[in-house]
């Protein structure tokens, strides 16, 4: 059985001060990152200059911070991973296992990642709760609060164990997540040629010959058609983050199709590129890949390329920062900006054989797959997390 147990009989308060200035890294808690220096996570040092008078907090230590945010309604408790110290300042209570180990450090950590924990806080927090945003929690009472853990000390370790090892896959993901979209972005600017060059500093082996420059006008066509017949046909928005969605899936402001006269939108056809004029700056534009006509509110451009034209290739340099400069450039408009299909017609691009074309869209759809498979990845691990906290403690 599960045993309840004072935080008073597992730790001991550290109340050690910083007075030989031991540290000089400033630390806070978030509750996404835990402990974590304060220039990094602020981009700003916000203790003052002089920590002779703060905690000093040694690797494996925990503290509590009693600041609440959305993420952390009863503030946040975080063990030192990061560093060997570092100093925090005396309104947080810092607190170490005691000697004999009657509680395993890593099962800590992960009952201090459940809300369990909360319902003691509510309980100790003083009337009036908050003081510029600090819980209003004496250390006495902090330490009173009272938590299940198992008796056996080994299975407390091996929950323990079992969340480090989530974390350390979360990590992990997240990582090789980042890491791909650098060098994607990396290879976005190094495949395509920059400025005035007729070839790119990267390019696959066999091909030699110079990219040729063309118009947007020479190779694109104005393809949104009004559904005049009024037919039954999907309704689909263009969001900045997944391009076209539905719009019964996209976000409230895009309203929903149903008691609206259909006749006034545009159909897209598979393999249409389509943008919102008012949002292309901020990279409202989505490539439709279906295999039936949908609809689309008629305030977007709608167009398809011609043959010689790989869209995914065009779709991966209009997300290059080369698109982006000939928006700035003949974006028109007082107070709002619009970039209308006759404005994209002018833009220019330097595009090789369509054989190239194809194996560097290839090379970057690759890349966007990796990018996905490390999200969901990250996704489905957390979603594993959050089950597993809210089931394997009492």
């Amino acid at each position: 059985d599960w045993e309840q147990r004072k935080l008073v009989d597992l730790v001991d308060r550290v109340t050690r001060k910083n007075q030989d200035l031991v540290s000089e890294l400033p630390l806070t808690i978030s509750a996404q990152y835990g402990l974590i220096d304060q220039n990094e996570f602020f981009d700003k040092r916000v203790a003052s200059k002089d920590v002779s008078g703060y905690y000093l907090i040694e690797n494996g230590e925990f503290a509590y911070n009693k600041s609440t945010s959305t993420d952390a309604p009863w503030g946040a408790i975080k063990r030192l991973d990061r560093y060997k110290n570092g100093v925090l300042s005396t309104l947080y209570i810092v607190f170490g296992i005691k000697e004999n180990n009657p509680v395993d450090s890593d099962f800590l950590v992960s009952y201090y990642s459940t809300n369990l924990w909360h319902k003691g806080i509510h309980e100790i927090a003083a009337e009036g709760a908050r003081n510029h945003g600090l819980l209003n929690i004496a250390p006495a009472d902090f330490f009173e609060t009272k938590l299940m853990i198992p008796q056996d000390i080994e299975e407390q370790k091996k929950i323990g164990k079992y969340f480090e090892e989530l974390e350390r896959l979360i990590t992990l993901h997240q990582r090789k997540c980042e890491e791909t979209k650098t060098l994607k972005k990396y290879m976005l600017q190094k495949m395509f040629p920059q400025n005035g060059h007729s070839v790119p500093e990267i390019r696959f082996s066999g091909f030699t010959e110079d990219w040729e420059q063309r118009k947007f006008a020479d190779f694109t066509w104005d393809a949104g058609k009004r559904n005049k017949e009024d037919l039954d046909l999907e309704p689909y928005a263009i969001t900045n983050e997944h391009g076209f969605i539905r719009q019964r899936d996209a976000h409230d402001d895009f309203g929903y199709m149903k008691d609206t006269d259909r006749k006034a939108y545009n159909i897209v056809q598979p393999n249409s590129f389509a943008y919102n004029p008012a949002r292309i700056n901020v990279g409202s534009i989505g490539y439709y890949k279906g295999v039936e006509n949908v609809i689309v509110s008629s305030l977007y451009e709608v167009f398809q390329t011609d043959n010689y034209v790989n869209d995914r290739f065009l779709w991966h340099w209009l997300k290059s920062d080369e698109f982006p400069r000939w928006i700035e450039k003949l974006q028109e408009g007082s107070v709002r900006l619009y970039f209308y299909y006759d404005k994209l017609c002018e833009c220019q691009l330097y595009m090789p054989s369509l054989e190239e074309q194809e194996k560097i869209a290839t090379f970057l759809d690759d890349l966007d797959h990796l990018i996905t498979l490390h999200q969901h990845k990250c996704e489905e691990l957390q979603n594993i997390k959050k089950f597993m906290l809210k089931n394997m403690f009492i």
